[in-house]
């Protein structure tokens, strides 16, 4: 398969192909690599690539064949290197396939190589020493985001249609946000973590996608959900499959908007412009849309210490199991001086300073609820300014303790957190973009707990009205000179 004609499909439409015996799950998987090949210099989004080892059955599953791309942090591949964007964990070879890789192999995926991360994906940017810098395909001066960019960047610069990520904070939305695609994270207990972890950062992690269209996320969660034995969360089961929601009618929902995050920080104009498009939209649309604030239930500097707290805990404990693998310090040489800071800040955290941090994440989720009982559908901004230039997370971050990182993180991205803590559903939609940079915006809408069906009928529905896969990036596989 040409290039060319690989990038214009999207990861169901491949599949299909497959089914139908028009192509070969190897032609698809040398197409995908010569599209790595082909802007990897200029985005750095893959870490590497490996030869894929289990090709598919053609038409055995509704994603066989297809090439995928895994994070280097959450998931682990047998035999496969997993170094969590950090020098620390260099070299470490995974040594079974964690349960979500298990489900991606059941899935037909062709899994050949995996995508670039933050170091331990402590950030929203995608900058570490490990790997060097990943680039935005929409401009080579900006961030693809955080903790999952390269998967971002991949997927909308054409190497694969779908990738695997993350998200404790924002890191499938964000980088959503910032490379023009859709991202939904999902409801905590919607795909198991393990099996070597019940829960990541207190069940404020999830694992999920990226994807150029919302039905290659809906029939890949599809493909992956579900609990395992032993988990500690298990979110409703859907009334039906996700893939039959992208097409269904979403109704006439009760939006709320929030244009201004919780924390006081102002939505950039631009953002605010895209946003106000969005409402109009929404409208024309028949829904119902009218500024609502929900109550988080505690203050923002009360919301960003418990968070603090709860990652730097958790964060520390993982440094410290990978230093005593590894036989490495656990300082500059090893971990960037962020990371380095909140290691520290973690250690510090107390066992009432924990529990208390567990406290604030119940009175977040029991207030958002409440607030899902009035609205359908709460939309926000994904983040309150364009994607930004390569360098803004690490101005000054040598002098920030670990409470003073997040804060950074939070200032920058304030949107998304909320929606861990509380464990519900949340999209980013890339509805439009800025007129006068050309630059994707997204929007955030957020959900009741387990009600990812209803995300899922309305992303539909806004996919039809405003056809963002219409957009490409300037750096594209298969675009002229590439």
């Amino acid at each position: 398969m040409d290039i060319s004609e690989y990038v214009g499909f999207d990861a169901v439409g491949l599949a299909d192909l497959v089914a139908r015996r028009q192509v070969t799950p190897a032609e698809l998987e040398a197409a995908a690599r010569e599209a790595a090949r082909a802007v990897g210099p200029q985005l750095n989004a893959v870490v590497e690539t490996w030869p894929s080892d289990d090709g598919p059955r053609p038409g055995s599953t509704p994603l066989a064949g297809v090439p995928f791309l895994i994070k280097d942090l959450g998931v682990t591949m047998a035999g496969r290197r997993t170094e969590l964007g950090s020098r620390l964990a260099a070299g470490h070879v995974a040594g079974a396939d964690s349960t979500l890789m298990a489900r991606f192999r059941r899935a037909g995926l062709v899994t050949f190589g995996r995508t670039t991360t933050p170091e331990m994906a402590y950030s929203t940017t995608t900058e570490p020493v490990l790997y060097g810098v990943t680039r935005n395909p929409w401009d080579l001066a900006r961030s693809a985001g955080g903790s999952s960019g390269g998967a971002g960047a991949a997927v909308a610069a054409g190497i694969v249609p779908i990738a695997h990520a993350t998200d404790a904070a924002g890191s499938i939305r964000i980088p959503a946000a910032y490379n023009g695609l859709f991202g939904l994270k999902p409801t905590r207990g919607r795909i198991p973590v393990g099996p070597a972890v019940d829960e990541i950062f207190n069940g404020l992690a999830v694992h999920g996608s990226v994807s150029r269209t919302v039905r290659d996320s809906a029939v890949l969660l599809d493909q992956i959900r579900g609990p395992e034995p032993g988990d500690p969360y298990v979110a409703p089961e859907p009334p039906r499959p996700y893939a039959e929601e992208v097409t269904r009618h979403p109704g006439s929902l009760r939006i709320g908007v929030l244009a201004h995050a919780w924390g006081g920080r102002r939505t950039a104009p631009p953002v605010a412009t895209a946003l106000a498009r969005t409402v109009r939209l929404l409208e024309s649309l028949g829904h119902r849309v009218e500024e609502a604030r929900p109550d988080l239930g505690v203050d923002w500097e009360q919301f960003v210490l418990a968070n603090a707290r709860l990652w730097t805990a958790n964060l520390t404990a993982s440094i410290d199991e990978l230093a005593a693998a590894s036989g490495r310090p656990v300082d500059f040489s090893t971990l960037e001086p962020p990371t380095l800071a909140s290691y520290h800040y973690g250690r510090r955290v107390s066992g009432p300073d924990f529990v208390t941090a567990l406290a604030v994440r119940n009175r977040v989720s029991r207030s958002l609820a409440r607030y899902f009982d009035a609205y359908d559908v709460l939309l926000t901004p994904t983040v309150p300014d364009l994607p930004v230039p390569l360098g803004t997370h690490g101005r000054g971050a040598e002098a920030l303790d670990g409470l003073g990182w997040l804060r950074r993180l939070f200032d920058l991205s304030p949107f998304t957190a909320a929606f861990n803590v509380a464990g519900t559903p949340a999209m980013s939609v890339p509805v439009t973009a800025d007129a006068g940079t050309g630059l994707p915006v997204g929007m955030q809408f957020a959900a009741g707990y387990g009600r990812e069906g209803l995300l899922f009928r309305l992303a539909g529905q806004l996919e039809q009205a405003s056809p963002w896969s219409d957009r490409t990036p300037p750096v594209r596989a298969g675009s002229p000179g590439r």
